[in-house]
């Protein structure tokens, strides 16, 4: 507001306020209404992808029907697959007669005509396709059938966020055609099936009910509409000559079956020598390109047929005259989808050879001779079949498909969101129908390698030890890993008689390890020839189980966030109070490795320059002040009387405990400086790494709980002060830790 204004009535201030309110408002409602009324306006950009003959007889009624109507959508055309290969007709041309303007043309298909280059086409197509599909950004792609080239366009606009349609989805068959159709369903946004079941199929494959439509076949708009053309006799004598009447040819399409090329061959073969022998004029259709097309057409020209009299081998006919030559001929013989479909539609007797089209809906022209295996049983069908006229069947169409798919093209709402939602049913909740979670206990063999034992335990998914082993540690490398390997096979096979299924070995060990290759780069001096090893693979090797491997104080740490108090804790900090110091670090539920598996030395963190030498040589590190080695060396000079030791009992740091707890004030100077030494140390962890929680584990975990405690009360930052010090509840951290790896693996747990 000017200074100026501020010098008018109050009253005035506000009508003008009030009038710009409104003039700002009017002008909000007048471009909304204006983008509204472009929206209505606005067609849509609707985009017809067709890869062969075959489909374009589908799709072809439909983007007359969108052509047609320019006022609603914008029609773009891209033909790739077959549609541009010479030895399958280049019907593209086709598709140029028709009058429709292709905006892309791909090359797409890898020559070979097997599983591979099947394959590699799909490929070939999906490295073309983000680039016409960016320029063309249609609003909706049209996809039909269940081609591996409409699998590649599929995959292509689904991952580019473009809506799709797809054709026939929800309908049965009986090869690989089978997987892509419902591989496309699934991609899809919105399907326009063509029968009643092809619809239940759909619904019941979670497919939204709201976003298909039964519209029927688009073919059988072009077909129920033109199959009584009065130069059906000419077109006729075009395809099979002069002499030939109504009924009284073949027309023979026969493709080879994906998966199960070998046999599909065979019976291209036996159904070709059935039709020499029937001595009929027949129409023959090159097989597609799938794998297996290259050998039928070898065995089609080992017989002669493209030079034998009763024979007319073509490449291509169009749809047009495809239609009246089918619906006027004797039989049609093969496995074609255009016998169980179009060919109902005139009442023309099929013969369907094998299980391409097991499953398809039929009416009762068709005559399945699934098992062809034999010449004379499909010479035997063409008997029954050849000359009958049977009721016209319309399961697959009414002729009015294209007036349905073009009102259900309008009702989508670009506006919704894209990602699709799926109706599962309601499944009933079960607690296990898998016997080995009924019969077994799911388990975890634990090794733990320790200064001076080694053992080994069965520990359930709960944490409970089933039962443990113990054995002294050998000296050397080779001793070691035999008596691992003999303990581990004694537990795997103590494991059946006590019902427990075991997932995999957990291995805890002292010194630096590389959890990633289940190798230990170099060890502490109380395990010798402990370095380079790799644990992993004698294990895995003699058990065949997924074997883990970890330093022991990281395991101490496992051990706790699964089974104790760290559980549910997001960052805490486990420190080992044993022999030795050690410990293991959890930020955000993850345990900290460091970038050369270094991370949580915690023993080694340094509390003062000039202190006592620690076994790692250099000085003033919390092990040299408060591990377990370092006090029972003290211990042994300072037994006073009162105190009882057994006959060859090694003293220890607990013979120190109980000394200071009789009065010796040396040994309580003792302690007292290690319970400070190890409070500074952890001081020093809170400061880097500020976890809610540290966990003492070990022996000496009580007897440090409160000078720990202490110096944190003393020395830490006031913000750190309030952070939790808590004993250790696990009697055996190291072999729970040891079998958390295995444990949180079988829950999909990332270690």
């Amino acid at each position: 507001m000017l200074s100026s204004d501020l010098l008018m009535p109050k009253s005035e201030r506000y009508f003008i306020q009030y009038l710009e309110l409104y003039y700002l408002k009017m002008q909000r409602s007048r471009e909304n209404f204006e983008k509204m009324e472009n929206n209505m306006k606005r067609r849509l950009r609707v985009c017809v992808a067709t890869c062969n003959r075959a489909d374009y007889s589908k799709l072809a009624p439909i983007m007359f029907g969108i052509k047609a109507n320019p006022d609603l959508f914008e029609l773009e055309v891209v033909v790739l697959g077959s549609h541009l290969i010479d030895d399958y007709g280049n019907t593209f041309r086709m598709i140029e007669q028709d009058e429709f303007d292709i905006g892309s043309k791909l090359h797409t298909i890898v020559r070979g005509e097997d599983e591979a280059a099947m394959v590699e086409s799909v490929g070939l197509a999906l490295v073309k396709l983000p680039d016409v599909l960016h320029r063309l950004n249609p609003d909706v792609l049209v996809v039909h059938g269940d081609r591996f080239d409409a699998m590649a366009l599929a995959t292509a606009a689904a991952l580019m966020n473009i809506r799709i349609l797809h054709l026939e989805g929800g309908e049965v068959s009986g090869t690989i055609d089978d997987s892509i159709r419902h591989a496309i369903s699934k991609l899809a946004h919105y399907h326009a099936c063509c029968t009643r079941m092809a619809e239940r199929h759909l619904i019941a494959m979670c497919e939204d009910h709201s976003r298909i439509l039964l519209a029927g076949c688009p073919s059988y708009d072009k077909l129920l509409a033109a199959h009584k053309r009065d130069d059906y006799a000419d077109i006729i004598k075009a395809w099979l000559g002069d002499d030939v009447k109504e009924q009284e040819y073949i027309v023979a399409l026969q493709h080879p079956v994906t998966t199960d090329i070998k046999n599909s061959i065979k019976i291209y073969e036996l159904m070709l020598d059935a039709l020499i022998s029937f001595n009929k004029k027949t129409l023959i259709l090159f097989p597609n390109i799938d794998a297996g097309s290259k050998e039928m057409v070898r065995v089609m020209r080992k017989k002669g047929i493209e030079q034998h009299p009763n024979f007319q081998a073509v490449k291509h006919v169009p749809f047009d005259q495809f239609i009246q030559l089918v619906s006027h001929a004797g039989c049609m013989i093969g496995n074609s989808s255009c016998g169980v479909r179009e060919a109902g539609a005139f009442g023309t007797p099929v013969i369907n050879l094998g299980t391409r089209q097991t499953g398809r809906e039929t009416g009762e022209n068709v005559l399945h001779v699934r098992d062809a295996d034999t010449q004379n049983k499909i010479y035997h069908a063409l008997e029954l079949q050849f000359g009958k006229r049977y009721p016209c069947s319309k399961i697959y169409g009414d002729g009015n498909a294209v007036p349905r798919i073009l009102k259900f093209l309008q009702t989508i709402n670009l506006e919704e969101p894209l990602q699709k939602t799926f109706c599962f049913p309601p499944v009933k909740e079960c607690i296990s129908q898998d016997i080995d979670h009924i019969l077994e206990t799911q388990s975890a063999l634990a090794v733990d390698l320790g200064g001076t034992n080694l053992r080994v335990a069965i520990v359930s998914m709960k944490g409970k030890i089933l039962k443990k082993y113990t054995q002294a540690n050998p000296k050397t490398y080779e001793e070691r890993i035999k008596l691992i390997l003999q303990m581990c096979n004694e537990a795997f096979n103590d494991a059946v008689r006590l019902n427990c299924r075991i997932l995999g070995v957990g291995v805890s060990t002292g010194g630096r390890v590389n959890p990633q290759e289940g190798v230990v780069l170099h060890s502490t001096k109380l395990i010798q020839e402990w370095s380079s090893v790799d644990i992993r693979t004698p294990i895995s090797d003699a058990l065949h189980l997924p074997v883990w491997v970890d330093n022991d104080g990281n395991c101490a740490a496992l051990a706790e966030r699964k089974f104790g108090h760290g559980k549910g804790v997001e960052n805490f900090v486990t420190v080992i109070t044993g022999t030795g110091i050690g410990g293991g670090i959890v930020q955000h539920n993850e345990l900290i490795h460091g970038s050369t598996f270094c991370a949580a030395e915690l023993g080694h963190i340094m509390v003062s320059m000039d202190g006592p030498e620690c076994m790692c040589g250099s000085r003033g590190c919390i092990e040299a002040y408060a591990s377990g080695m370092l006090l029972s060396l003290n211990s042994d000079s300072l037994i006073t009387e009162g105190l009882s030791v057994k006959n060859e009992e090694p003293v220890s740091a607990i013979h120190l405990i109980n000394a200071a707890h009789l009065g010796n004030t040396k040994a309580d100077a003792i302690l007292r400086t290690a319970g400070t030494a190890l409070g500074v140390g952890i001081v020093n962890i809170l400061h880097m790494v500020n976890p809610s929680l540290v966990i003492l584990s070990g022996v000496l975990a009580s007897f440090y709980e409160g000078p720990v405690q202490q110096v944190i009360n003393q020395r830490a930052l006031t913000s750190a002060r309030s952070i939790r010090v808590v004993s250790s509840d696990l009697e055996e951290p190291a072999l729970l830790g040891a079998a958390s790896m295995v444990l949180d693996y079988t829950t999909r747990r990332t270690y």
